[in-house]
């Protein structure tokens, strides 16, 4: 879209979109994302709706306001929220300009009309009353609640020293200045502890850079940031011919996915959902075909079960081993690729340290080198669960396409051998050598934009020490013990101290989302250790139960916000939105209370620089528009809501394929290393537990839980997954979607039968950690000896009684053990457990 497009007066837009708002909707309906309430498809009264009105019923309103759905799926998609005398009446999602760039919402994004005026909404500040988690607190003045906070971290910084102060990671309502404004408040005061990797990435962020590299871990602004993840964009379409997403013509003639469903997991038109469907269209144009190899037909594949190939879930890497024996035994590896592009294929490749030891990839799939194992088929099948002669076939097929396009989920790394899995996934494309071609790919994920409009709020952090996020409760219990080469500490030698203060934004991964709720209950409430825990949300989520203070945020839709798009790469945007309506009670934006709290410290004037919030968010557009050239004013931004333009399609590492000395990755050797020295270094120096290893090629480890671990009392294999109703736990308490997705327990029949089980029935499901009850779902859509658990759930346990979680949260059920080298959550997906009729 260009700069005059944009500036056409909305209803414009909406006149001109129609055909393709119905495109749009019929995608969407296809993968599950009903296109119940956008302006073109609702049938429902305004009040039965999940967010809009029937065309042609809508009430009267008197103005329209832009946003974005900012919750934790990627997608940042559109809406238009129409508001009568300053409250939200209705939405529509987005009708601007070509259908392909329409960032309409999926289901979850059009019930945000149901969060923003739920009955359960926080609007007064708090403080605890009763034990931490129990939920129990008294309302308090906005004085009270900032002289606290004040006080405490003067006290622990005084006492204890900035790296007692963690900001805890979460994603559930990202700030509407792009970064939180408590992260700009304490880099003033002197620092806290970073962030190492995400919840989502984990493993891979750590383990990737071993094998493509990746960029700087400082920002513009000289901050320490989430570590890790390499920044190649990719796409099944071809870049060499196509200026732009709409004009590109599918290159791929075979589409192989691991662990990924977008139908599910980035439902949104502004996601990975849109991208996917128009590949499923050209390539089965091409006579090619998609296929989905994860442990249960997903809604990804659900419309196609013939593409769906079944597999024990953490255990892809032992098929892609097997997959690898059979190119390397009929001759069909690229050896010329190998040679000049990677280190550590065959004794050819191998570098000093590591040659005449039969350390290479080769020699451990060939079983001549580590464990002295073939890999063959038959070694695979009953680790997967594939045939051997379906791996024959599945080998024989990627090596025959022209442009395969292999492309992982980020649920494969979220094993406790994630690190390996994540790393072996890659070696597809990387022994075929189809990599930097035209519809081919890294072995990664889908990509991510290649440019964003505008920035964040600035924030400095004296602080570089960086603790991986999964490891905040052990650094509240043992922090002053964990080291680099103990705990995976970045930025530093080891914690300064034990954390002390948690600073808590918008996030459920206290408890919710984090590992072993058991278990991190007894840490939390221990108030010797934690001394302290601030926490801003919208409801009482779970975790907002352990808070000392409680603050009610105003959400996005209620103040000026701003966002660029999410992680489509087709296309580069930005949303400027008015509020739509006033914030319930006495909710604020978390700045102006910030900037409260910076006030005593005598430091307002350093935090705001004179500048209101809405300042800020001019402030930060207009530096935007300016470096971009091409964007519109201020005023035509606010007048409009939306811009968008499309951009050209991209490949995976074509530069590097292209001139591999003019363009090195940024490993030690500048090649893909298949074989990592440092790797091999941090083996043997790093301190590992008896069952912990860290191994420099991509192997197949079973992992804590995982392949081998079932016994008599746990001999269910139990994993979790995105369910569609939520985002993570956001939208969880909304009551509209889970009466369309209900949390149900996914069981095979073989194993419901033995067990007595039926549709519908209550089941009790027990791991070595904990045990939740939840409705079972009983479906040959899963395979056998493995059960799943939709993830995100909100707990419900009595904490002082019997623990038993009424609310199906799935990380109830794990055990809190990071993995060997990201120490990251691992456990997220590997779980053993019993389970039978309640």
């Amino acid at each position: 879209m260009t700069k005059n497009q944009a500036t056409l007066p909305r209803r414009t837009f909406v006149k001109g979109s129609l055909a393709g708002l119905a495109l749009a909707g019929a995608g969407s309906a296809l993968y599950g994302c009903s296109g119940g309430d956008g302006a073109s498809t609702d049938t429902a009264t305004p009040e039965a709706s999940i967010g809009a009105a029937t065309p042609g019923t809508q009430p009267d309103t008197d103005s329209v306001h832009w946003s974005q759905c900012n919750v934790n799926c990627g997608g940042n998609c559109v809406f238009q929220w129409h508001s009568k005398d300053g409250k939200v009446v209705y939405m529509e999602t987005d009708n601007t300009g070509d259908a392909a760039l329409q960032a309409r919402a999926c289901l979850r994004g059009r019930s945000m009309r149901r969060w923003l005026n739920h009955p359960d909404r926080l609007t007064v500040p708090m403080k605890r009353v009763g034990k931490r988690g129990e939920g129990k607190f008294e309302e308090i003045s906005w004085d009270e609640a900032i002289d606290t906070i004040a006080e405490k971290l003067k006290y622990t910084i005084d006492t204890y020293g900035n790296e007692a102060i963690y900001v805890n990671y979460a994603t559930g309502m990202y700030s509407a200045t792009g970064r939180q404004p408590g992260q700009r408040l304490l880099g003033l005061l002197g620092g806290y502890v970073n962030q190492g990797y995400d919840y989502s990435t984990h493993m891979l962020s750590a383990a990737m850079p071993y094998m493509y590299g990746s960029a700087a871990n400082l920002d513009d602004d000289g901050n320490h940031v989430t570590l890790g993840k390499p920044a190649t964009a990719f796409s099944p379409y071809d870049a060499t011919n196509a200026s732009s997403f709409s004009e590109a013509e599918a290159n791929s003639d075979l589409v192989v996915m691991f662990g990924n469903s977008p139908a599910e997991t980035r439902m949104g038109g502004a996601n990975a959902v849109w991208d996917f469907a128009r590949v499923r269209e050209a390539v089965n144009g091409r006579g090619g075909r998609i296929i989905n190899i994860d442990y249960r037909l997903n809604e990804t594949s659900s419309g196609h079960p013939d593409e769906w190939l079944p597999i024990r879930p953490g255990t892809d890497a032992a098929l892609v081993n097997a997959i690898a024996h059979e190119w390397i035994a009929n001759g069909q590896v690229d050896k010329e690729f190998l040679d000049a592009y990677c280190v550590g294929y065959d004794e050819d490749t191998m570098p000093e340290s590591a040659r005449g030891q039969n350390k290479s990839y080769k020699d451990y799939i060939m079983g001549t080198g580590y464990d002295m194992v073939e890999k063959t088929p038959e070694w695979a099948a009953p680790i997967t669960q594939v045939p051997a002669d379906t791996i024959r076939a599945l080998a024989d097929e990627i090596a025959s396409a022209e442009a395969p396009f292999i492309v992982q989920g980020w649920g494969p790394q979220r094993h406790t051998n994630g690190e390996d899995v994540c790393r072996a996934i890659c070696m597809l494309p990387v022994l075929i050598g189809k990599i930097g071609l035209p519809g081919t790919n890294t072995g990664q994920r889908e990509a991510e934009p290649s440019v964003y409009l505008v920035g964040s709020l600035p924030v400095k952090n004296p602080i570089t020490t960086t603790l991986p996020v999964y490891q905040f409760i052990n650094a509240i219990d043992h922090g002053h013990e964990m080291t680099a080469t103990n705990a995976g500490i970045m930025g530093a030698d080891k914690l300064a101290s034990d954390i002390k203060f948690i600073w808590n934004y918008a996030g459920n991964c206290l408890t919710n989302q984090h590992g072993d709720i058991n278990y991190t209950h007894e840490i939390l409430i221990d108030e010797s250790k934690c001394e302290f825990i601030v926490v801003w949300d919208t409801v009482m989520t779970d975790s907002a139960k352990y808070a000392d203070i409680l603050l009610p945020d105003a959400m996005r839709s209620e103040q000026m916000n701003m966002q660029t798009q999410g992680y489509s790469e087709y296309y580069t945007g930005v949303v400027v939105g008015t509020p739509a309506q006033e914030a319930p009670g006495e909710c604020r934006s978390s700045y102006d209370v910030c900037a409260d709290i910076a006030d005593k410290f005598g430091l307002k004037d350093s935090f705001t620089e004179g500048k209101t919030h809405d300042d800020w968010v001019r402030e930060l557009y207009e530096a935007g528009a300016e470096a971009d050239g091409d964007m519109p004013t201020w005023d035509e931004i606010v007048e409009q809501g939306v811009y968008k333009r499309e951009l050209a399609p991209a490949i995976g590492l074509e530069a590097f394929r292209t001139d591999p000395a003019e363009n090195p990755l940024a490993t030690p050797s500048g090649k893909i290393e298949i074989y990592s020295e440092t790797l091999a270094e941090i083996a043997n120096t790093w301190e590992l537990a008896e069952d912990e290893a860290i191994n420099p090629i991509p192997v197949f480890t079973p992992g804590f839980q995982g392949y081998g671990s079932v016994t008599e009392e746990y001999p269910l294999y139990c994993t979790g997954f995105h369910h569609k109703s939520r985002t993570h736990s956001s939208f969880g308490f909304i009551e509209e979607l889970e009466k369309v997705a209900r949390q149900q327990l996914w069981i095979n029949p073989i194993d419901a039968e033995e067990r007595g089980i039926e549709a519908g029935d209550i089941v009790s499901v027990v791991s070595p950690a904990g045990e939740i009850r939840i409705e079972a779902k009983v479906t040959p859509r899963i395979i056998p000896g493995t059960v799943a658990v939709p993830q995100g759930a909100w707990h419900n346990a009595d904490m002082n009684g019997d623990r038993v979680d009424m609310g199906g949260c799935v990380n109830t059920l794990t055990t809190y053990k990071p993995t060997p080298l990201a120490k990251g959550n691992g456990p997220a997906h590997s779980m053993i457990v019993q389970v039978a009729k309640a």
